[in-house]
């Protein structure tokens, strides 16, 4: 951040309208999704983390993967709800790269989560004797770590990469958060090495990823449709297909916006195809992968009672 051009210092993000009545609008809408999400992400944690009977390796994931949503829709929906209802563009260059780098963080290891998770459904389904050794504690620990930690460099390369320009053409930035194409695109340093970075990283990890997933899923389905029982089938694929809906909509929706030309970012278009990556997946996490899950219902319907029946009795 060293390099930055001293007349910078503040941005300006464009918001969906700039009438005030559809301002307050976007801003109610924003807070309602927030809420349902964080609500969503937060009740599977508890029921996850109070109910014994789902510490498996399955709803482990499951676990981190709503605490990521947690603070993913936290990075970008609470301040854009807050300026659309104040009327207020303005994000200091500290806070817009603070917001980069954590927006990096999460997305990176919420896809990564995802890529793992099909693993833990490709062992489960086709390596069913195998799966309590293969997937132990253990193991399944040192993949979330490694999730993060690995996503901790990459957000953290791309942040700094991005804060070495200098932005002297224009401070607006045309997003309602702070992301990375939409800065090179102000910028007025040479973003030849940022451009190759950023593709060169974006398609090692989104190919190897989907591929990787891609190959799962193919195993599975080939082990699903040998299983003698329809039932069998049909639980299995009701826990595969609402998977493989989330990680299709994240890594299209975000590969279309930072893939494209500069010359074609910034439009409205844009901005609505982000939702689709960074609101609708933390807000539909909870709803098709998890909550139509029966234990987890089973375990939502444990958890409220013990904490009714601890409630009367303290009262009491």
């Amino acid at each position: 951040m060293s390099n930055l051009t001293n007349s910078m210092t503040e941005f300006l993000l464009m918001g969906f309208s700039d009438t005030r009545e559809l301002q307050i609008l976007y801003s109610l809408l924003f807070f309602l999704i927030y809420s349902a999400g964080l609500m969503g992400n937060l009740l599977i944690v508890i029921t996850t983390t109070m109910d014994r009977r789902l510490h498996t390796p399955m709803y482990f994931f499951i676990r981190n993967l709503s605490i990521v949503d947690i603070c993913f829709i936290s990075v970008t929906v609470p301040p854009a709800s807050i300026n659309s209802m104040v009327n207020n563009r303005i994000i200091s260059i500290t806070g817009c790269a603070t917001q980069i780098f954590l927006l990096v963080w999460m997305a990176y290891v919420e896809f990564t989560l995802l890529t793992v998770m099909a693993r833990d459904r490709y062992v489960a389904i086709c390596h069913p004797l195998l799966y309590p050794v293969i997937m132990n504690p253990r193991i399944c620990l040192q993949m979330t770590l490694t999730c993060l930690l690995t996503g901790l460099l990459y957000a953290s390369f791309h942040t700094c990469l991005t804060f070495q320009l200098s932005f002297c053409q224009s401070n607006v930035i045309h997003q309602f958060f702070c992301d990375i194409p939409s800065l090179l695109k102000i910028s007025c340093s040479e973003i030849f090495f940022n451009l190759v970075s950023l593709l060169a990283s974006a398609l090692v990890i989104g190919v190897g990823c989907f591929a990787f997933i891609t190959a799962s899923y193919i195993h599975i389905f080939s082990t699903v449709l040998r299983f003698p029982v329809k039932e069998d089938q049909r639980k299995a694929f009701s826990t595969c297909i609402p998977h493989i809906v989330v990680i299709t909509l994240f890594l299209i929706s975000a590969s279309y916006v930072h893939l494209q030309p500069l010359s074609d970012s910034g439009s409205i278009k844009n901005i609505i195809i982000s939702v689709f990556y960074s609101i609708v997946p933390p807000f539909l996490n909870p709803i098709i992968y998890s909550l139509r899950n029966k234990q987890i219902k089973e375990g939502i319907r444990v958890v409220m009672k013990r904490t009714v029946v601890f409630f009367l009795m303290n009262k009491a």
